[in-house]
């Protein structure tokens, strides 16, 4: 990415013509945020006996199904070896079952157990709740538009 630089509030990218004043405010509110919601998690997180890493692969386990090792880090964003060493401390605590496959043994399906379902409908609880908070700052069109921004970025990026 090159930049022209004027002075610092003039600073345009070649990408399109972004003014960097507009992304540092952008970057500090995104910052401001991702900054709010790991304390809120992580406060909600510390009333249990889960790490956050271990939450969100119940989340995802929780919200899509049984799926294999490979399918649960990638949804998690991480390596196949980070993601067994979660479950094996999911399995330890009885909140996660791998089971081989009939057609292949060498391929375990990962599921949640009852205690693993029961964590996971109070973790999403919470996210409901967080989620009712924002809206009550929100327009009906606000929380349109932050759906369909969140949406487009979820998609195109993550």
């Amino acid at each position: 990415m090159k930049i022209k630089v004027y002075e610092k509030q003039d600073v345009w990218f070649s990408n399109g013509g972004s003014n960097i004043k507009i992304l540092d405010e952008l970057t500090h509110e995104l910052l401001h945020f991702f900054n709010g919601f790991s304390s809120w998690e992580s406060s909600v997180i510390r009333t249990s006996d889960l790490t956050v890493s271990e939450a969100h692969a119940i989340e995802i386990l929780g919200e899509y199904g049984q799926m294999n090792m490979k399918s649960l880090a990638q949804k998690l964003g991480v390596t196949t070896g980070t993601t067994t060493v979660t479950v094996d401390r999911l399995e330890k605590k009885d909140y996660a079952k791998r089971e081989s496959t009939r057609e292949d043994r060498r391929i375990y399906l990962i599921s949640l157990t009852d205690k693993g379902l029961k964590a996971y409908a109070e973790h999403h609880r919470y996210h409901l709740t967080l989620t009712e908070q924002i809206q009550t700052v929100l327009t009906g069109e606000e929380a349109a538009q932050l759906q369909a921004i969140l949406n487009k970025i979820n998609s195109e990026i993550f």
